[in-house]
């Protein structure tokens, strides 16, 4: 039976989709933006990592850390330049904005790495784990032990401090939490530098297993926004659930029907989830007093 090998596929991918649905989930939080260049900053998390650590010569680690801290840079200057210098506040206009700096960020990254796909070697090596029927490599529990720390303290963050608090309380009523002396484009900036982040991590987690190239980022970023809308859009716990449950049915439906629709499953999900349950699956509608 394959049924275990598609399972431990499902969740590693499933992972990746997670974090990247992580970030999308944090930057909605705190100012109620989708962010459509987060597919992006997974691609520059790698691309960055595999300048660093083979033209550089860094240490694999190393290169990681400064990718990391490059593209949670990049993430500071994408609100703190277009999206707040913006002359319309309007959500719609500052969603398109992302948009435009995904079309940028893909281009200028094929300026500088090229059209040819790159790769990392994985942590831990290629020598393969049995259990049961199911065989990965070490880079497959470290991708999910990744994922499942960073759900902890992305939850402890937002539920657990001050500043997790004042985020929440921007996202709800920002004019508000501003005459309450909470600084709101503060909070917003390090929503979006937090989101890099986690953006470039599971770029870095995903590339040993597959490859990168400067067009990567739009599929995973829209894989991730799917697994954010399946979860419920906003949710932490939702995003987890909702990027495993969607590597589980593409690699099932990879595997029992055929690999040819398996990048279709994630978009086909997205759009009968919107039809079905708007909110997600663990998404709660929201009720408001007149």
């Amino acid at each position: 039976m394959l049924v275990p090998q598609y399972i431990v596929s499902g969740i590693t991918s499933g992972s990746i989709y997670a974090l990247i649905a992580l970030g999308f989930s944090l930057i909605y939080n705190a100012s109620r933006i989708v962010n459509f260049s987060q597919g992006e900053f997974v691609m520059l998390g790698a691309l960055f990592t595999i300048s660093f650590s083979q033209e550089q010569n860094l240490p694999l680690w190393i290169g990681a850390i400064a990718s990391v801290l490059v593209v949670t840079l990049i993430g500071f200057l994408l609100e703190s330049g277009p999206l707040r210098r913006a002359k319309s506040k309007n959500h719609l206009i500052l969603v398109m904005l992302t948009v435009g700096a995904s079309i940028f960020i893909q281009g200028t990254s094929m300026l500088i790495w090229g059209k040819e796909s790159k790769t990392l070697p994985p942590i831990g090596g290629y020598d393969p784990i049995r259990v049961l029927n199911a065989s990965f490599i070490p880079q497959t529990v470290v991708i999910i032990a990744t994922a499942t720390v960073l759900l902890v303290l992305l939850s402890l963050l937002f539920y657990r401090t001050k500043i997790g608090k004042a985020m929440r309380a921007v996202a709800e009523h920002p004019e508000g939490a501003a005459l309450l002396g909470v600084p709101v484009k503060n909070l917003v900036t390090l929503s979006f530098g937090l989101s890099g982040a986690l953006g470039a991590i599971a770029g870095i987690l995903v590339t040993p297993l597959t490859t990168m190239s400067y067009q990567c980022g739009l599929m995973l970023g829209l894989k991730g926004f799917a697994a954010a809308v399946l979860g419920g859009f906003g949710s932490f716990s939702g995003s987890v659930l909702g990027g495993i449950l969607l590597g589980l049915m593409e690699s099932l439906g990879a595997g029992f029907i055929s690999s040819t629709y398996k990048d279709a499953i994630a978009f086909l999900a997205l759009l009968g989830i919107l039809f079905w349950r708007p909110t997600g699956l663990f998404g709660e509608a929201k009720t408001y007093r007149v």
